[in-house]
C-alpha cells in the first residue's frame, strides 16, 4: 500500500472504496425524500440526453488494394501456386504451407548435411522452391517477399 501510495501520490480518492449503486436506507424521512427527487432528477436529465436511435447504414464495398489485391502473376510461380492471379499475401502463406509440410525450415529438417538446424530464420530449398526463388539453395524468411516481387507482374 504504501508503494502505491507513493505512486499515485497520496491521492486518496484511487484508494477509497467503490460507491454502491443503491443509496444507503437512512432513518429519516426527510433524507430519502430528498435521495429520491435526486434520483428522480438524475433520470430525467438522463432521459432528455439519449441519443437518438441510428438507421443503418448501407455497408461500403470493400476493395482489395496494395497486397491484398490478387494480381496477375509469373507463369512459375503461377504453375507452383496453382492459379493464375494472387494476391501477394495468399502466395506467401501458400509458401510457407508448403516450407513447413516438407518440413525445409532449417531447424525442422532432419537432414543430416544441415549446417546450422537451429536457425529457424533459414530456409532449405527444393527443387520446387528453387524455381521461385532464383535457384538458391538456402534463403532466409526475411528475403521470400523480396524474391516474389519479380513474379509479380505490375498492371498500370
Amino acid at each position: 500500500m504504501a508503494s502505491t501510495a507513493r505512486v499515485f501520490n497520496g491521492c486518496r480518492a484511487l484508494f477509497s472504496p467503490a460507491k454502491s449503486a443503491s443509496p444507503k436506507p437512512t432513518a429519516t424521512v426527510a433524507s430519502t425524500t430528498t435521495t429520491v427527487a435526486k434520483q428522480s432528477k438524475k433520470s430525467a436529465v438522463k432521459k432528455s440526453t439519449e441519443k437518438p436511435v441510428k438507421t443503418p447504414r448501407r455497408k461500403k464495398l470493400v476493395r482489395s488494394s496494395g497486397i491484398l489485391k490478387p494480381s496477375p502473376i509469373s507463369p512459375v510461380l503461377a504453375h507452383f501456386l496453382g492459379v493464375s492471379e494472387s494476391a501477394r499475401t495468399e502466395a506467401v502463406k501458400k509458401i510457407w504451407e508448403y516450407i513447413k509440410s516438407n518440413e525445409l525450415q532449417a531447424s525442422r529438417s532432419l537432414k543430416p548435411s544441415i549446417i546450422n538446424p537451429t536457425n529457424k530464420k533459414e530456409i532449405i530449398c527444393d527443387e520446387k522452391l528453387k524455381t521461385i526463388f532464383d535457384g538458391k539453395d538456402r534463403v532466409g524468411f526475411l528475403e521470400i517477399a523480396k524474391l516474389l516481387t519479380p513474379h509479380f507482374v505490375k498492371t498500370t
